[in-house]
């Protein structure tokens, strides 16, 4: 593992740096890591004390690789990452365009690890949402099953990514100071001081894309195909940190104090017993956070609750890290 070669493309954008930052942080083994984006550029990002140039991205440049991060943006095609995959490397992706793929798998270490097979050369990082939700949901799953979940979603700029993160300073800003607010250029509407009932385009049944997406995702992550899950996706003027509020309807009758204790033993989620938790709370954190359980009547089938997380960490680069990890400790790479 001396040997670990890595390329991150996408290294400016917002998820890009976070995934410098979480490698390092996590102590990730690497002999050599190499920054890619869209043109060459000088000392434009900084891992382990050090400013790295950035690459303009080919798959030439890329061909020395072990493992090559793709930190969300523009798309690069299949064919380029067939190519990648052909040659023995590794492509942990942030784009959407493998995640529904029935031979690859939706991995989030804590759910699903087992999926992960030395084969899979093309592995997706999931919607951040969808990562999220996915995580509050498998204690539910393991205890009493899961029938049906409906959730609203508070997502955070930074799903729109740097642009998206910008455009809610800049109209802050605007707002505080009594100037002229631009108009919306990353989101449907302005964002400031406001809430955004769409994230993404509308398809003939008036359900948006990242609606879509949630629901469909998170049925793959959890295993369970025949899910009923309905997603309303909102975008709020929060900077890194998606907030969920769900209901559930589980297969069997259980009880909150069961429910409680399946959250307190399970991986990765931190779970508040009693308070409250708000994005700004969990900027950060690597853990989802889970809230206000609840039951609803006396069936023992049906319970609420709130989940919040770090979009940037949990719901992109962390999980994709947290891959890499899992390569690792499998022995794939050789």
């Amino acid at each position: 593992m001396n040997a670990l070669r890595v390329g991150l493309v996408g290294a400016t954008g917002a998820v890009g740096e976070t995934l410098l930052r979480v490698l390092e942080e996590r102590r990730v083994p690497l002999a050599h890591l190499a920054a890619f984006g869209s043109r060459d550029r000088e000392a434009a990002v900084r891992y382990r004390g050090a400013m790295l140039d950035v690459r303009a991205t080919t798959g030439e440049a890329l061909a020395d690789r072990d493992v090559v991060f793709f930190a969300g943006g523009e798309s690069l095609g299949e064919a380029f990452f067939t190519d990648l995959a052909a040659r023995g490397i590794y492509c942990i992706d942030n784009n959407p365009t493998f995640r529904l793929r029935d031979e690859m798998p939706l991995i989030v270490p804590e759910i699903n690890a087992a999926a992960l097979e030395a084969q899979h050369r093309i592995l997706p990082v999931g919607n951040c949402t969808a990562i999220l939700l996915s995580l509050a949901l498998a204690p539910i799953r393991d205890t009493a099953g899961l029938r049906e979940v409906v959730v609203s979603t508070y997502q955070a700029a930074s799903g729109a990514g740097r642009a998206g993160l910008e455009e809610l300073d800049n109209g802050q800003r605007a707002l505080a100071l009594g100037d002229r607010e631009e108009p919306a250029v990353v989101f449907p509407a302005q964002l400031a001081r406001n809430v955004v009932p769409q994230i993404g385009g509308f398809d003939a049944d008036g359900w948006s894309g990242e609606e879509r997406k949630v629901a469909a995702e998170t049925k793959k992550m959890l295993g369970l195909p025949n899910l009923e899950a309905i997603a309303t996706c909102v975008r709020v003027p929060v900077r890194t940190a998606h907030a969920e509020a769900i209901v559930v309807r589980t297969e069997r009758p259980t009880t909150v104090a069961l429910l409680q204790a399946a959250f307190e033993r399970a991986p990765g989620i931190h779970f508040h017993a009693e308070g409250i938790v708000t994005p700004r709370d969990v900027e950060g954190s690597d853990e989802v956070h889970v809230a206000r359980l609840r039951a609803e009547g006396n069936d023992g089938t049906r319970f609420a609750l709130w989940c919040t997380g770090d979009q940037l960490r949990k719901g992109a680069a962390t999980n994709a890290v947290q891959i890499l990890e899992l390569l690792i400790a499998r022995g794939y790479l050789r």
